[in-house]
């Protein structure tokens, strides 16, 4: 059975269009796995959300390679964010399942996410935040072209460069200098600690300023610093 010529046309646009869509975005892939990332779709819409408001909340964003941030950054960030990163390819499916239990527990009261690092490095590069079904799929979709392309160092070196970590403030160099004066590479493991223990809603929380909370969340994020695996 032959399609009529009008739905044959527009299965080749749309596969044309797939195809297009496919080479596009493993080209943005490849390009960021050996260059930073001149900004981000986050970056952005932080920048006019404060312009509607009135507001100009600028971008601090002063990209640093791996070799100029302090170690003790990094294991803060995985101990922090992702303690099983070296041992899964993007997404840790025993994060995910327990996630499921404790939200269906809960029962909408209060959700809970397992985001990986490489997730979240997928979104902040290439996507706006939203928490559509549609987002999730291309989040996904982005995640595994980077575990394929980029490989788990440069995976945590651009989250730690790229990552809010307040108002205007984005990446570890900013953050340091904004938060402790200091430049990324300076960071003691207890300074890390805070600047990871305030990343699950950093425009609420304040490393400089922690709340009960967030100083017991920096002093956990320490005790697993220590036993933390790092990419090689």
């Amino acid at each position: 059975m032959r399609l009529p010529p009008v739905l044959r046309r527009g299965l080749a646009g749309l596969g044309y269009g797939c195809l297009f869509a496919y080479a596009l975005s493993l080209v943005w892939v490849l390009l960021y796995a050996v260059v930073p990332p001149p900004v981000t779709p986050l970056m952005l819409q932080r920048l006019l959300e404060g312009l509607t408001r009135g507001q100009w909340v600028g971008i601090d964003y002063r990209w640093r390679p791996a070799s100029e941030i302090s170690p003790a950054l990094f294991r803060a960030l995985v101990a922090a964010e992702d303690a099983r990163f070296t041992r899964h390819f993007g997404f840790d499916w025993r994060a995910i399942e327990h996630a499921r239990r404790r939200n269906e527990r809960l029962r909408g009261r209060r959700l809970y996410g397992a985001s990986t690092i490489s997730m979240q490095t997928a979104k902040n590069a290439f996507l706006l935040p939203s928490r559509t079904y549609v987002r999730k799929a291309v989040e996904a979709y982005f995640t595994v072209l980077i575990e394929t392309f980029w490989g788990k160092k440069r995976i945590v070196e651009v989250y730690a460069n790229i990552v809010e970590w307040g108002s205007g403030i984005y990446g570890a160099e900013a953050a340091a200098q904004r938060f402790f004066g200091i430049s990324a590479r300076q960071l003691t493991p207890r300074q890390a600690s805070l600047l990871a223990a305030v990343l699950p809603n950093p425009r609420r929380w304040s490393p400089t300023l922690p709340s009960p909370f967030i100083q017991r969340r920096s002093a956990w994020v320490r005790a697993r610093m220590a036993v933390i695996a790092l990419p090689p």
